[in-house]
């Protein structure tokens, strides 16, 4: 082996890696041109974890529009769907409608306290593993890899002139990039109309134009941030680094570089021993795989998305020069100084914060199920008109004009009776109701519809400038009701 070979050895049996981090702070520039990151790929749990989750997210995305459920004869059949046309969102068995979007914003609340207490206790996993922004960066970092080879080969195919295998290789890359932007931004569309007619109408130029519209803008934003933003995307883009030191603290699992074991660092020979350093060889492994670009023996940074991808590759170098595993893992930043005083580990995983986001959590959750569990199918809303105010008749009475909403969210239609509290001399009217049933209002599956209701008291019952009514519709098949108040502008002064 020459100088030059023995030189390049971390220690025996292992290479010295040339990476760079070139991402890291100090390393930016203003205006500087991005210096593209080849991940090396790493073989370990964590990888085996990031191909699981991967797999699982890619198929959630792209499956679940096809998957259907049954709601009766005039309501879709997608399990998933959120139809702006019928003004209804469906979620398999919960049907969401517009004048219950409070639902929507209680579980972006939950999903907001999920990600605050996941990140309390074990740091930016949702970045490492399910963020969509690293999903398909590594999807697409596979596919590269497929094409063009593992970093070095990747490096040398870059540096390479241009030629046929240089060309045919970056084409079919670049190609199967767009496909599966296409994909993803074809299946952001079937969330929103039928997937089967949507997919029947995109092919056949029928489908609407607002169809083609999003495929385009989430093809094209696919293409552009999971295949060259990549790193910049979480590094200038993401909001979500610079919020989490809100969120973690000191006593947090975080992907940490072990400084009581690792210092100093330097590469080891053969048969030499390991007393008065540390165990980190410096062989830049670490780095290497890293798809941020970063060195992570550089301490905590705004980087790292916690893939622990420099885990696996620091265990498997561990394990080929007979030193503990462990030198990269998720530890906590009080561990690493207790270690550093001799001290052994401690783990609190229920402190005020975690506690904090637990209980709220759970709170938030208990109010919209019992929300869900309890609400009422039908609902009843009025509107007095108040154009003219009142209208006085000519043998003096007085009568308002209202326009009630009756909505019935059940899969059966339903003859609803209405009942109108208050003073006993208050006559009632619907317009447009049969003689034989002046006051039964039929109402379809799954609709909303309006009525015009005229209230008329006689003059000599007005003694007060306004009557409280109460509205209220009764189901008498099944019981249920629903009810409204208003009030009867008399026009009697004060």
């Amino acid at each position: 082996m020459s100088d030059t070979q023995k030189r390049s050895m971390a220690a025996p049996g292992i290479s010295r890696s040339k990476a760079k981090a070139v991402n890291a702070a100090e390393e930016r520039e203003l205006y500087k041109k991005r210096e593209a990151i080849y991940p090396k790929l790493a073989h370990g749990k964590f990888r085996f974890v990031k191909w699981v989750v991967m797999a699982v997210t890619l198929a959630v995305y792209y499956l679940v529009p096809f998957l259907r459920w049954d709601r009766g004869a005039d309501a879709p059949d997608q399990a998933v769907l959120a139809d702006f046309a019928g003004r209804r969102f469906y979620f398999f068995f919960i049907e969401i409608w517009p004048q219950e979007v409070y639902y929507i914003t209680g579980l972006l609340i939950l999903a907001a306290l999920a990600l605050f207490l996941v990140t309390a206790l074990f740091g930016r996993v949702w970045c490492g593993y399910a963020c969509p922004q690293t999903v398909w960066t590594d999807l697409f970092i596979m596919v590269e890899r497929a094409f063009e080879g593992d970093r070095n080969a990747r490096i040398k195919l870059d540096r390479a002139p241009w030629s046929f295998n240089k060309a045919w290789r970056k084409t079919g890359k670049h190609a199967v990039w767009l496909l599966i932007a296409a994909a993803t931004g074809g299946a952001w569309i079937l969330y929103f109309h039928d997937a089967y007619d949507t997919l029947a109408n995109f092919f056949t130029g029928q489908a609407d134009i607002s169809a083609y519209l999003f495929f385009a803008v989430l093809t094209f934003t696919t293409y552009v941030l999971a295949g060259t933003m990549r790193e910049q995307v979480c590094t200038y883009m993401c909001p979500w680094p610079r919020i989490q030191a809100a969120m973690t603290d000191r006593e947090a699992l975080n992907v940490t570089y072990r400084v009581d074991r690792g210092e100093p660092r330097g590469p080891h020979k053969k048969n030499d021993s390991w007393e008065g350093r540390g165990d980190c060889i410096d062989c830049m492994q670490c780095v290497a795989v890293c798809p941020m670009g970063i060195d992570i023996r550089d301490g905590a940074q705004l980087e790292c998305i916690q893939c622990a991808l420099c885990i696996d590759a620091c265990d498997d170098v561990m394990a080929k020069v007979d030193r503990p595993l462990g030198l990269i893992a998720y530890e906590t930043d009080d561990n690493i100084d207790r270690f550093q005083a001799g001290e052994k580990p401690r783990y609190r995983f229920v402190r005020m914060r975690t506690l904090v986001y637990a209980v709220a959590l759970v709170a938030v959750a208990a109010v919209m199920l019992t929300g869900l569990l309890t609400r009422s199918e039908l609902e009843l809303n009025a509107a007095r008109d108040r154009n003219p105010n009142y209208v006085r008749l000519s043998d003096g009475s007085i009568r308002n004009g209202y326009t009630i909403k009756v909505v019935n969210k059940g899969n059966e239609p339903r003859e609803l009776d209405l009942v109108v509290e208050g003073d006993p001399a208050i006559n009632v009217r619907v317009l447009g109701a049969p003689e034989e049933a002046p006051m039964r209002l039929s109402i379809e599956a799954d609709r909303t519809r309006d009525f015009i209701v005229y209230l008329t008291l006689p003059h000599d019952a007005v003694d007060v400038p306004r009557e409280d009514i109460m509205f209220r519709v009764l189901d008498s098949q099944t019981g249920e009701s629903a009810g409204t108040r208003s009030v009867l502008v008399t026009g009697l002064s004060e």
